[in-house]
């Protein structure tokens, strides 16, 4: 990761406090500290249960009947509340908590929610379809942020945001800076070279999702790529 945001100073407008992004983030931190609680095997259970199994989603394959949680379709809400390491869980709660308060702020509570769960819907779906025949499941939040960035971006290109390049160098940056930064990096990997434990396709599918959904979503009279506060 070349950026890792901190803190932005672009103060809410509309709502008094961002409800949804701390509750999203409050919920991924209790579903982790729990996943660290049931052991190993019994986590793994649930990352094959609760994740999304492309092969199972849209091809014949099939749980062991012990393992099934839920329909194939379910996962793709379930899988976006499960993260297999605690550095997981911190970039994509990171993310969310610079980026999530404004875009809910841009939406409303309510309707950031449903634009959350939407961008991990399409995140999963676009991961799933470009690996048909995979049978490892995808957990991790990273696709939903990743439609939350593309939002921010949409709306505060050129508000600035404290980051650590490459996690040891405080900067002030643009926000369309280091986002774009993010995104490059996205298709450099997928082009160039992974070694196959990040879910490219899930960011690049959530990313998406979040720029066309937000002219959708935003409240009515909010601009985009506004200059909000650039400070």
């Amino acid at each position: 990761m070349v950026f890792v945001p901190l803190y932005d100073n672009n103060h809410l407008k509309f709502i008094p406090f961002q409800a949804t992004t701390w509750s999203l983030i409050a919920v991924n931190v209790a579903v982790f500290i729990w996943q660290q609680t049931i052991g190993g095997d019994a986590q793994t259970a649930i990352d094959y249960g609760a994740g999304v199994i492309p092969a199972s989603l849209f091809g014949e394959a099939k749980l062991p009947p012990d393992l099934v949680l839920t329909r194939p379709e379910f996962t793709l809400v379930t899988y976006m509340f499960l993260h297999g390491s605690f550095w997981h869980l911190a970039g994509n709660m990171m993310f969310l908590w610079v980026f999530g308060d404004n875009v809910e702020d841009a939406m409303g509570s309510i309707r950031f929610l449903v634009f959350y769960l939407l961008c991990g819907i399409a995140a999963g779906l676009a991961h799933s379809l470009a690996n048909i025949g995979s049978e490892a499941p995808l957990i991790g939040a990273s696709g939903a942020t990743a439609g939350v960035i593309a939002a921010y971006l949409m709306l505060y290109p050129r508000v600035k945001v404290w980051v650590l390049a490459f996690a040891r160098i405080p900067l002030r940056l643009a926000a369309w800076f280091v986002i774009l930064s993010w995104i490059v990096v996205q298709f450099l990997f997928l082009f160039f070279g992974s070694d196959g434990s990040t879910a490219l396709w899930a960011h690049i599918g959530g990313f998406a999702a979040g720029i066309v959904l937000i002219p959708i979503f935003k409240r009515r009279g909010q601009p985009l790529f506004a200059a909000g506060r650039p400070n």
